[in-house]
C-alpha cells in the first residue's frame, strides 16, 4: 500500500518537508505539474527542502551549467515567495540554516548529482539527507524508475509520502494498463525500438493496434528488409534479436510512405499520416511514447501533428502522452492540452506501462 500525501492527517505533515522533484526539462514544465504539491505542503508543513537533479554531471565535480541556482529563482516566481538556494553539501551547516529560516521558509538543495552517493543509492548520502527533514515526499515520477539515494534509499529513514502528482501518475497510468477503453492503441516512436520493447511485450495481447514510428518503425522495416538508406534505427545485436521476436505481431501498424531528408526518414508520409489519424479517431485508449518524426523542424512534424490533432479531436479517449521529447513536441504546437493526461515521465513512463516495478514507488509501500 501506498501512503498519499493528499491522504495525511495534517498532524503526520506539520514538520520539515523534505519534497524530491524533478526539474530534468529543458523548460519549467515538470516544475509545473508539482506546484498544486508544494503548495499543499506549504499549507501543513513547517519548512520545505526541495531536492532535484539535472543533467549528466560527472559525480563528485562541480559545472556550473548543471547548477539548479536558477531553478530556485524559477520556483520562487512561481509560487510568489523567495526560495533560499543551498549551493553545497555541508550538511551540519545546512540543517543550522533550516533551524534557523522562519516558519514557512522553502530551499532548494544544489543538483544531487554532483555528489557520488546519489546514484549509487548509498546509504549513507541518503541518510544524510534525511536528517534535513521531518518527512519525505517523493513528487519526482520522472526519476523514479532509478535507485538512486533520494528516491529509494532516503524512505528507510523518515516517514514517506506520494506527492499529489506521483499519485495521478499511478492511478491514471493504472488506469490506462488494467481497465483501457476499447480500442487501446499505442503509439512508439523516438530514437530506439529497444526502448519500448517491455512496453510492446506487456501489451502484445491486450493493445489493438500498435503505430509504429521514428526509429522503432524504421528499425522493423529495415529487418523486413527495406532499405531505410540513413535513418535512424537501432544496431546493438542482442536488442534486434529481441525485435525480431515481435516484428510480425498482427496488430503492429508501420508506415508506407515517408518524408526523406538528406537519405534519411525524418516524418510520416501523407498516406501513413491518414492512416495513423483514422485509427486513433476510432480508439477508445491512447498511449503516445516517443515522437513521430524530426519535430524540431516544422516541415517534418506534420505526420506527428495530423495524429496529435485526431487525437484531440476524439472526445471518447483516455489519452496519455509522456516523454521529454513528445511532450514539447505537442507543447511546440499547443496540442499538450487537448490530452487526458500528460505523464512527467519518460524512461519512467515506459518502464511503468511495461510492468516493472520502479524503485521510487516500491520504496514508498
Amino acid at each position: 500500500m501506498i501512503h498519499y500525501l493528499r491522504n495525511a492527517k495534517p498532524s503526520a505533515v506539520r514538520g520539515v518537508a523534505l519534497l524530491r522533484l524533478d526539474f530534468n526539462t529543458k523548460d519549467d514544465w515538470r516544475m509545473r505539474a508539482v506546484l498544486p504539491t508544494v503548495q499543499l505542503l506549504r499549507k501543513h508543513s513547517s519548512k520545505i527542502v526541495v531536492m532535484s537533479h539535472y543533467g549528466r554531471p560527472d559525480p563528485g565535480s562541480f559545472d556550473a551549467k548543471f547548477s539548479l541556482k536558477k531553478d530556485a529563482q524559477t520556483l520562487g516566481r512561481m509560487i510568489g515567495r523567495k526560495v533560499i538556494f543551498i549551493p553545497h553539501f555541508r550538511f551540519a551547516e545546512i540543517r543550522r540554516v533550516i533551524d534557523a529560516a522562519p516558519k514557512g521558509s522553502i530551499f532548494l538543495l544544489e543538483n544531487l548529482r554532483f555528489m557520488k552517493g546519489e546514484e549509487a543509492n548509498d546509504r549513507a548520502f541518503a541518510k544524510s539527507l534525511a536528517s534535513l527533514g521531518d518527512f519525505y515526499v517523493n513528487d519526482a515520477f520522472a526519476v523514479s524508475h532509478r535507485a538512486n539515494a533520494s528516491v529509494a534509499a532516503i524512505t528507510k529513514f523518515l516517514p514517506k509520502y506520494a506527492g499529489l502528482e506521483m499519485q495521478r501518475e499511478i492511478e491514471s497510468l493504472s488506469k490506462a494498463m488494467m481497465k483501457p477503453k476499447r480500442p487501446l492503441v499505442l503509439i512508439l516512436g523516438g530514437a530506439k525500438a529497444a526502448d519500448k520493447l517491455g512496453v510492446i511485450a506487456f501489451f502484445k495481447k491486450k493493445a489493438d493496434t500498435f503505430l509504429l514510428g521514428g526509429g522503432s518503425a524504421n528499425t522493423i522495416l529495415s529487418l523486413r528488409g527495406v532499405d531505410v538508406n540513413k535513418s535512424v534505427k537501432d544496431s546493438d545485436p542482442k536488442d534486434l534479436a529481441k525485435i525480431k521476436s515481435f516484428m510480425r505481431y498482427p496488430n503492429i501498424m508501420l508506415p508506407s510512405d515517408f518524408v526523406w531528408s538528406s537519405g534519411a526518414i525524418v516524418d510520416l508520409g501523407p498516406k501513413s499520416a491518414k492512416m495513423f489519424a483514422a485509427v486513433v479517431a476510432e480508439a477508445g485508449t491512447i498511449l503516445w511514447s516517443g515522437p513521430l518524426g524530426i519535430f524540431e523542424k516544422k516541415q517534418f512534424a506534420k505526420g506527428g501533428i495530423m495524429v496529435a490533432k485526431a487525437i484531440a479531436k476524439n472526445r471518447r479517449a483516455f489519452s496519455v502522452a509522456g516523454g521529454g521529447e513528445t511532450v514539447m513536441f505537442l507543447k511546440q504546437f499547443k496540442l499538450d492540452a487537448k490530452f487526458s493526461f500528460i505523464s512527467t515521465g519518460g524512461g519512467a513512463m515506459v518502464d511503468f506501462l511495461a510492468g516493472e516495478k520502479l524503485p521510487g514507488i516500491e520504496a514508498l509501500k
